[in-house]
């Protein structure tokens, strides 16, 4: 599967564009913005957009999902319907941070635990993550062992718990629950700055390394 980032949005977001390996029509990843350069990079690498996913209805991830899917007629799947408070909060949302204005809008297919998203005959795995938002999912190819986790996880951190519908503890169950079980191999691609590994992170992570976990359950 062929993969091409595209930092978003002043808060530098990881849209990302899938390709299968076999050709096809791609997919954008979270467009939160900046939609003439989604368009510019995909072009430039021979990428036609066939449909939108979104991990999380977070402002930066989701705020040009409505236009893009309207400019080319395509589909939106994703995220869980947990979510549906921050898709009709898109407007608010962008007031708040000073983004240009985004439509709520209905996915054309909501996602939940356990569903799965093919691009051409390669699958992608839909796991839901809660805890930055209750809707949050995470997108991963098990043949090349990739993750698209959104702001679930970070090299070196984890998502913020403090906006509405967000939990700390919840969010360590999804980390540790649902994507350290998928192996320490796996690269994971997150919501902003650079690519780690699930074994790195449970080496060296201070939220939820072994060792961070290991200490904080022994100070209970």
């Amino acid at each position: 599967m062929q993969v091409v980032v595209v930092p978003v949005t002043p808060f530098q977001q990881n849209c990302a564009l899938l390709q299968p390996d076999a050709g096809g029509d791609a997919v954008v990843v979270d467009p939160g913005g900046d939609i003439a350069q989604i368009q510019a990079v995909a072009a430039e690498n021979s990428l036609r957009i066939g449909r939108i996913l979104l991990t999380h209805a977070h402002i930066d991830h989701a705020g040009a999902a409505a236009e893009l899917a309207r400019l080319l007629g395509i589909p939106i799947e994703g995220p869980h319907p947990d979510d549906q408070y921050w898709i009709e909060r898109l407007p608010e949302q962008s007031r708040l941070f000073g983004f240009p204005p985004a439509t709520p809008f209905t996915p054309d297919r909501w996602l939940q635990a356990g569903d799965t998203v093919m691009l051409g005959e390669e699958a992608l795995e839909v796991r839901h993550c809660p805890g930055h938002t209750p809707g949050h999912v995470v997108f991963f190819h098990r043949a090349d062992r990739i993750a698209l986790v959104g702001d679930v996880l970070f090299a070196g951190s984890i998502g913020r718990t403090d906006f509405p519908g967000g939990d700390f503890d919840t969010l360590v169950r999804s980390i540790t629950g649902q994507l350290w079980p998928l192996g320490d191999d796996v690269t994971f691609l997150p919501g902003h700055g650079p690519t780690s590994t699930f074994g790195e992170e449970r080496r060296h992570n201070p939220f939820v390394g072994d060792r961070a976990l290991a200490q904080h359950a022994g100070g209970r």
